[in-house]
């Protein structure tokens, strides 16, 4: 912080046109070492002040009659850090005595009244003191100018540091987003050679079947026997097929009302083979019937898939307890709203290694593991996540590093399904399509082709 070191910030603008005064004053003032200039009209004080000056001197007589209006409008426009001092040489003293003073009080504001005849040292000692205060006003000014200055450095480098901040977050999403897709892409590489060895199996099998249903004089319990494993096939096909779409969550379920305890107990026998003889598989359940309407084939891979990341997680021993409960709330999940329809809750707890508190939120996103390379494709979870929310329901997660892991899938509970009318709508007949016109839409040449004539075989009229 420096302080103006101008001779003039500091010189005494004198306005005494009448008598010695303005000559003595200045006498008085240049041989105590002060500068002072003397003004011969109120005009240029005026000019004088809006140029530079240390203080005012006045007498009472030049300013009684006088129009003010130039200097009070100075006076109000100074800058916040000024408050010139004025010191007026009155012969009735201060506003006490005088209403002159008074008036000048109210007009000048920053103003020392020095009643006349005074003593040389009286006048040194008031024009001093006004020139300390005006100094201190200086100084003010120069911590103002400071603070402005670093006011706007900052400002300056807010402005760096939000850009700098703005590229390397961007910088980071580009690099994180091509670290997902190079993941992805090689999940998907896995995924897609897993699959196409699948498929090879599931078609050699067919492809030997029909071979062998061309031969002549094929015995017909062989021929059954061949037909049977075609169809057993195409069913695992189509299975395998439905699991591919659940990871896009675009499967067609097939959802139908079932109850959960019975299911779940069912599950909680095949566990044990998926888990491994070193995992307790512990259920939970009351007896009373609790239904639910999904597709129960997609219900049961869902449990068998947090089932065997439950298992991972535990590293193949500890204790894995399912849970059943009925006429339970949803509650709020990451952010969607509660709901107080009434849900059927199954919670799988495993006593494993925890997911860490940064990687909660995106455990259901699809391919998204934790896992070794080889070891998980990301896909089991996301299944799960697809068929809660087709199903009308959700999945919620807790979990806590080195104690274990709560998954909570809720389904929305329904009323038992009327057994008889269920059954009685399944009973099939003979099917004669008497000769009724069929449209085929199909993009597929083949498969509109091999529709068509089953249709004709069952007496239909395809178009």
């Amino acid at each position: 912080m420096t302080v103006p070191n101008n001779p003039l910030s500091e010189r005494v603008l004198v306005l005494a046109p009448h008598g010695r005064d303005a000559a003595l004053a200045r006498q008085l003032l240049t041989e105590s070492g002060l500068a002072a200039l003397v003004v011969p009209s109120l005009s240029e004080l005026v000019q004088g002040l809006a140029e530079i000056a240390g203080a005012a001197l006045v007498t009472e007589e030049t300013v009684r009659t006088a129009d003010l209006t130039p200097l009070s409008g100075w006076i109000g426009e100074q800058p916040a850090w000024s408050d010139m001092p004025f010191i007026v040489l009155t012969r009735q003293g201060g506003a006490d005595r005088s209403p002159t003073a008074a008036r000048l009080t109210r007009i000048l504001g920053n103003v020392s009244f020095l009643e006349r005849p005074f003593h040389p040292t009286t006048l040194i000692s008031v024009v001093t003191a006004a020139l300390r205060g005006r100094r201190r006003q200086y100084e003010a000014r120069a911590r103002l100018e400071e603070l402005r200055a670093r006011e706007a450095e900052l400002r300056e480098l807010n402005v760096m540091l939000e850009t700098r901040a703005a590229e390397a977050i961007g910088e980071r999403a580009i690099a994180e987003e091509a670290l997902r897709q190079s993941q992805k892409m090689e999940a998907v590489g896995q995924l897609t050679g897993g699959v196409a060895h699948d498929f090879n199996n599931l078609l050699t099998i067919i492809r030997s079947s029909v071979d062998f249903l061309r031969r002549p004089n094929l015995p017909e319990e062989r021929r059954r026997r061949y037909m049977d494993a075609v169809s057993d096939t195409v069913d695992r096909a189509a299975k395998l097929t439905g699991q591919l779409l659940a990871f896009a969550r675009r499967q067609a379920l097939k959802p139908e009302t079932f109850e959960v305890g019975a299911c779940l107990r069912g599950i909680a026998e095949m566990l044990d083979t998926v888990t491994g003889a070193r995992i307790r598989v512990v259920l939970e359940a009351s007896d009373a019937p609790c239904h639910v309407y999904c597709d129960r084939s997609q219900f049961e891979t869902a449990l068998v898939n947090m089932a065997v990341n439950a298992r991972d997680a535990m590293d193949g021993e500890g204790r894995l307890t399912l849970r059943l409960a009925r006429n339970h709330p949803l509650p709020a999940i990451r952010g969607h709203a509660s709901s107080r329809s009434t849900f059927v809750a199954i919670a799988l707890t495993d006593t494993g290694t925890g997911i860490a508190p940064g990687d909660l939120a995106r455990i259901f996103e699809p391919f998204f593991t934790t896992k070794e390379v080889g070891k998980g494709t990301g896909l089991g979870l996301s299944q799960v996540f697809g068929f809660a929310k087709q199903s009308g329901g959700d999945i919620d997660v807790v979990s806590e590093v080195g104690k274990g892991t709560t998954f909570t899938l809720y389904l929305p509970e329904v009323e038992a399904a009327d057994t008889a009318a269920i059954e009685q709508s399944g009973e099939t007949s003979t099917i004669d399509g008497a000769g009724r016109k069929v449209l085929v839409v199909e993009d597929n040449a083949e498969v509109g082709h091999f529709t068509t004539q089953i249709l004709q075989d069952l007496g239909y009229a395809p178009e």
